[in-house]
């Protein structure tokens, strides 16, 4: 009998595929090229940018997050093997349908892998069609997360290279609208996503697992620093992010008006600042769960911001 095969209530098949890539946390994530481009440019690009850039898009996102679910596939069985797939299968925006479905035995390892190469196969195509220098970061980003992936007994530092591949999709955008864009804006932005992802996303989602990895022996943000520690980093992390926020809007050739500044600030205090602050008063993993839920939102509502602020 497969791993959880009696106790887990199987959805259908397709909702297994979208489950191996987190499709509803990929979706939101496409907000991220999306916005990218927008805020270089200052209005929104060619028809044939924005068809192709969101079939790259969620082509891409599709592919990266399955190849996560790949590579960790024997690291999630034996995870869940110990800690209990109910356990392991808490409830975050990730587990929508059912987390790590390979390693529950409701898909195979061979439709992973078909699948996860399918996509990326068009994210390549796609991204090529856009600027092959936007192909070649892709490929990046995939060797990044395997990497992050074989680090997971290695180092706590493996979250940096967490930060650099969620970054990567919005650089990739900016590349697609602007061939030669401006250095210092590149660099703005991969730092605004670089923080936003280690201190919204991947340390409170590896809080949340905090009990499972000391158990299984895994080198994370919250084993290595502890609660303390850890929402330390979570505050500062996004501190950061919103202020690299407010340092792009001088660093954009798009000409954005005060609405900018209006939206972005009630975005960050709500989706980022605030969560984090009860987290670091509360040092739960029902708070570092809240914490990934909203902040998941914050590229979404960052585009609608950025949107709004170009065409007014």
């Amino acid at each position: 009998m497969e791993i959880g095969a009696s106790t887990v209530s199987t959805p259908s098949r397709m909702k297994l595929f979208m489950a191996l890539s987190r499709t509803p946390h990929g979706v939101l994530d496409m907000a991220t090229p999306a916005l990218a481009a927008l805020f270089w440019l200052g209005k929104i690009p060619s028809l044939y940018v924005v068809v192709i850039g969101m079939i790259t898009a969620f082509a891409g996102y599709t592919a990266v997050y399955a190849l996560n679910d790949v590579v960790d596939y024997r690291t999630d069985r034996r995870k869940i093997r110990e800690c209990g797939e109910l356990k392991c299968s808490a409830g975050d925006l990730d587990a929508v349908y059912v987390r790590h479905p390979m390693a529950l035995g409701l898909l195979s390892l061979r439709d992973g892998i078909l699948w996860t190469l399918a996509w990326g196969a068009l994210a390549f195509l796609g991204a090529w069609l856009l600027n092959p220098a936007c192909a070649v970061i892709f490929i990046l980003g995939c060797v990044a997360e395997t990497i992050y992936c074989l680090m997971l007994k290695l180092s706590w530092t493996r979250t940096l290279v967490s930060g650099a591949v969620k970054s990567a999709g919005g650089v990739a955008a900016i590349y697609a609208v602007a061939p030669k864009t401006s250095a210092p804006f590149v660099i703005g932005f991969f730092l605004w996503f670089f923080f936003w992802e280690i201190g919204g996303q991947n340390v409170p989602n590896d809080w949340s697992d905090l009990e499972e990895d000391v158990r299984t022996g895994a080198a994370t943000v919250p084993v290595r620093f502890g609660p303390e520690g850890s929402a330390r980093i979570v505050v500062g992390c996004l501190a950061v992010a919103v202020f690299m926020s407010m340092v792009l809007f001088w660093l954009t050739p798009a000409h954005l008006n005060a609405f900018y500044f209006a939206g972005s600030i009630p975005a960050a205090l709500f989706l980022l600042i605030l969560p984090a602050w009860k987290l670091y008063r509360v040092k739960t993993g029902e708070g570092a769960s809240a914490l990934f839920n909203r902040a998941t939102y914050y590229p979404v509502a960052m585009f609608i911001v950025i949107l709004v602020s170009a065409l007014m």
